[in-house]
């Protein structure tokens, strides 16, 4: 394997912002690791999709938000969910259905929710977390809060018919709302670019009047950098803005996807640019030594291994709460009988 692209220009480096950058990537790719191995040992019902690859995007983006502000992901959630400042143990014990998960098991890998950290919800409907975001967005408006509400979702989301209703009711009431797309070049396992109309994503946005930034999205301070610009100027009353960010993931859709339908050349190029190593490569010229990133992934690694171990060992959610956080107006046929 070829050395890592690395940034360039050369740019000042903020050693502590990006040192932590490059812990967060190693603990998200720790975390997928495990879950991958969960699902191999067939600890895991229903689909795991990893975001290997695309770990740039959760750090520099979720590094500007606070703890209060929302956060909508989708499907490819973990990510975004462990940058958002969500437990790591939470999160494995809901990705194995376990006690003392996120939403005791119910959710799964799909549907993590940690509301004590803004986390509103990953979303198992492609699209769907577009318009949450735009109607808590609204919530915030009408309250006059200083909050910002940020919707992650992919290339492939933006020919679904919430993302034009979402942009468009943020542009129209001028909400406090970010857009953040993934662009990994596939929507599942089509290329996008073959069911894709136009110009892109950055092009539908800015026909809506959402003023609209591309960057590298495997430049983790390229992503930062630009997520801090959007995120100011919504949380300051600017209205609605949009961050496009180019990247490639690793693996294929599902932990179930071999991915034949890219070549392996073209995966062998993209580990080139793996964003952890473009990071890493961009301390080691500002001075922080290999022993300390490597500290960075031997850390990561032991931390999730022992996540797996705790959610492989937690006990089954309580029988009773089968019912517990689900809504019930009664027997439908006794309503109708009341008209």
């Amino acid at each position: 394997m070829n050395s890592p692209n690395t940034s360039a220009p050369a740019r000042n480096v903020d050693v502590a912002r990006h040192t932590d950058h490059h812990k967060l990537m190693h603990r998200i790719r720790a975390f997928e690791t495990a879950a991958l191995k969960a699902n191999e040992e067939k600890l895991v019902l229903g689909a795991i999709h990893p975001s290997i690859g695309q770990e740039a995007i959760a750090a520099g983006v979720c590094a500007n938000l606070r703890r209060d502000d929302y956060l909508l992901s989708t499907h490819r959630g973990h990510g975004h969910t462990l940058a958002k400042g969500a437990n790591a143990n939470q999160m494995m014990r809901e990705l194995l259905g376990r006690e003392g998960g996120n939403s005791q098991g119910k959710g799964g890998s799909m549907h993590i929710a940690d509301f004590s950290v803004g986390m509103l919800g990953a979303n198992g409907v492609v699209g769907a977390n577009i318009n949450i975001a735009a109607g808590a967005a609204h919530a915030i408006k009408l309250k006059g809060e200083d909050k910002v509400s940020l919707s992650i979702f992919g290339d492939g989301a933006i020919n679904r018919g919430p993302f034009l209703e979402g942009l468009n009711w943020a542009k129209v009431f001028e909400l406090p709302a970010v857009f953040v797309c993934e662009d990994n070049g596939f929507a599942s396992t089509t290329r996008t670019d073959a069911m894709t109309a136009g110009p892109g994503p950055a092009a539908r946005a800015e026909s809506l009047g959402i003023p609209a930034v591309t960057v590298d999205g495997n430049d983790v301070v390229a992503v930062d950098e630009a997520a801090r610009e959007l995120v100011e100027a919504a949380r300051s009353g600017g209205g609605p803005r949009f961050l496009v960010c180019k990247t490639y993931r690793l693996t294929g859709h599902t932990a179930a996807d071999a991915a034949p339908y890219r070549p392996s050349a073209e995966v062998d190029e993209a580990w080139k640019n793996d964003p952890i190593a473009r990071c890493a490569a961009l301390l080691l010229g500002a001075g922080v030594s290999q022993d300390e990133l490597s500290a960075h992934a031997t850390d990561a690694t032991a931390e999730m291994e022992a996540v797996y171990e705790d959610a492989k060992a937690a006990a089954w959610p309580a029988i009773d709460l089968a019912y517990a956080d689900v809504q019930d107006i009664g027997d439908p046929r006794e309503e109708a009988n009341r008209w």
